[in-house]
């Protein structure tokens, strides 16, 4: 493992694993920091699992719950991607990364600045390139989803989710009430317009069932047992039954973002090389 070319990414949700992956299989060095408790949706395709299940694996990489920088580098050498419990990145400082990647998608900045490393680099709204982070990757779907942003902004966020198969806020499901989530339907489920998909048990005792809001593919649903507030994100319905396979590999808007990334990633190093071989001429 070449750990001058480490590279840390901060969130390991559905995106951040996109990103996680294809650095990965570029031959990077990755390490990922969480949260303690990861709220992710698309929990097929998310390495934040293995915090909850001490592995994950996603096409064919698997990432493994590492508990302190020893076991991380285990983890690298034996051809896996560590999972650290660091949601304030305090790791960062210590193990001094080439690149740090913001892939909290928080649409907002939780704590990353542009002298953590070399190279920093933020996926989404919330950064300034230049001023918070070197390079800011798009990640609204459209025309830009993916380039690189090396001043300014990535768009706003504008609270309605991308459009698939003609349906933007319908497909995505949020919480009635606080209280813990028991699931009913799953992941790769085919679910009807109106069907039960979860519960949620308040408090008080009482009971609210969750329905789907639109005919399709349940793409992404929060983990059983969580406890959710009102109106928290916990399900993802895709209107086109016909990819179901969808559920379980990672998507276009991932695929591109990370691509972005690696463009990012690739160009600092090859730059970074050619000046240390010139001086050394």
């Amino acid at each position: 493992m070449d750990r001058d070319r480490l590279i840390i990414v901060r969130g390991a949700g559905d995106l951040a694993t996109g990103t996680i992956h294809r650095l990965f299989q570029a031959g990077f060095p990755v390490i990922a920091l969480e949260t303690q408790y990861p709220a992710a949706i698309r929990r097929q395709v998310s390495f934040c699992e293995a915090v909850w299940d001490k592995s994950a694996e996603v096409e064919g990489v698997k990432a493994v719950l590492a508990d302190n920088t020893a076991q991380a580098f285990d983890a690298l050498n034996r051809g896996m991607v560590p999972v650290i419990v660091d949601p304030e990145g305090t790791l960062i400082r210590t193990l001094k990364p080439a690149v740090v990647v913001d892939g909290i998608l928080a649409k907002k900045n939780c704590g990353t600045s542009i002298d953590m490393a070399p190279l920093t680099i933020a996926l989404g709204p919330g950064f300034t390139a230049g001023i918070d982070v070197d390079v800011v990757i798009e990640t609204k779907r459209g025309h830009n989803l993916g380039r690189v942003i090396r001043e300014g902004q990535a768009c706003r966020n504008t609270g309605i989710p991308g459009n698939i198969g003609g349906y933007t806020i319908e497909r995505v499901i949020r919480s009635p009430e606080e209280g813990i989530l028991k699931n009913i339907a799953g992941i790769g489920d085919v679910v009807e317009k109106g069907q039960v998909l979860a519960e949620i048990r308040m408090d008080n005792g009482g009971i609210v069932s969750v329905a789907a809001t639109i005919t399709g593919v349940l793409r992404g649903l929060l983990r059983d047992g969580f406890r959710v507030t009102r109106d928290f994100k916990i399900a993802d319905i895709d209107p086109r039954k016909e990819e179901l396979q969808n559920c379980f590999t990672i998507s276009d808007k991932a695929r591109c973002i990370s691509g972005g990334v690696l463009e990012t990633v690739c160009r600092y190093f090859h730059e970074k090389d050619f000046h240390e071989t010139a001086q050394n001429r």
